[in-house]
């Protein structure tokens, strides 16, 4: 059962740290183009495609749920997308490898360490102390790696912002409020099971409150600037089919990444939250370095 939980884990970290590349290579649309559909397929598409399919009762399933977790679910996934947001600008300014290493360190840390806080578990036993370690060595490595990307800057003419960076840390604190939100709304999934889903298709509830929530400010921040600058007509252009692949390519991994996660987090034991996060992130954080590499 672990050792599933961990190869999910690792999938989903892959998902998570390829999902940015397809952004970088596309030149013909604006930010707002390819994060609307983006996040379209996400948040709302796929979320919607796996509860729905599952069977009716998913409407039963939210009524049997405790109220406070059902309302978790929507207002820490609403909060997480402003963090989306700042995510989305993060690798526009910074790159795929630096945004991705700010925000997955931060996020991987808080995300860990809260879970365990809230639930009233935290004690420095082995088990805990091995997980703290590893995230001490996350934080060093985004200070290692903040380091390599001041280096860079100053060896370039045009340096990027220090938005970029506030950016990127901003989405690295409101990441980790989604994993703090997926563990508060957990009951959500236990009243799914009684309903008679799955583990994993009652998981799919807590992902469909989160994401429809969080896509909210994501979709009417993509449409003011759409408006703003006059882009939207870029998304109906006969010219944009590479574009919609590219972008549907990037909901398709980053929502792979999520229910993956969510498959892995019930079969890695009563840390499940505090270790598949981490380790999935860990992951994800390897791959985006790999593919900043790979993308100059």
């Amino acid at each position: 059962m672990a050792a599933l939980g961990i190869l999910l884990a690792t999938l989903s970290g892959v998902c998570n740290g390829l999902f940015t590349a397809p952004m970088k290579l596309e030149t013909g649309w604006k930010w707002e183009n390819i994060w609307f559909v983006f996040i379209v397929v996400a948040c709302l598409v796929m979320p919607s495609c796996f509860v729905f399919a599952a069977g009716p009762q998913w409407r039963a399933v939210f009524a049997a749920a405790p109220s406070i977790a059902v309302w978790s679910a929507i207002l820490f996934g609403f909060a997480w997308g402003f963090g989306a947001i700042c995510f989305g600008r993060s690798v526009e300014r910074l790159g795929v490898s630096i945004a991705n290493t700010l925000v997955i360190g931060l996020s991987s840390a808080l995300g860990s360490f809260f879970p365990l806080l809230i639930a009233g578990a935290l004690r420095f036993n082995p088990r805990q102390m091995v997980l703290f370690l590893g995230i001490l060595s996350f934080l060093v490595g985004v200070w290692l790696c903040g380091e390599a990307g001041r280096m860079r800057d100053g060896t370039i003419a045009l340096r990027p912002p220090i938005t970029g960076y506030i950016f990127a840390v901003m989405a690295g604190v409101m990441s980790a409020v989604f994993n703090i939100g997926y563990s508060l709304a957990l009951p959500i999934a236990d009243a799914g099971i009684q309903s008679g889903y799955s583990r994993f298709t009652a998981t799919n509830c807590i992902w469909l409150l989160m994401l429809a929530a969080g896509s909210i400010p994501n979709i009417v921040y993509c449409l003011l600037l759409m408006r703003r600058n006059g882009t939207a007509k870029s998304i109906f252009s006969p010219s944009g089919l590479r574009a919609w692949g590219l972008s549907i390519t990037m909901g398709l991994l980053w929502g792979g990444s999520i229910f993956l996660d969510g498959a892995a987090t019930p079969r890695l034991g009563d840390l499940g939250p505090s270790i598949g996060w981490p380790l999935s992130l860990a992951v994800g954080l390897l791959v985006a370095n790999l593919m900043g590499a790979l993308l100059g």
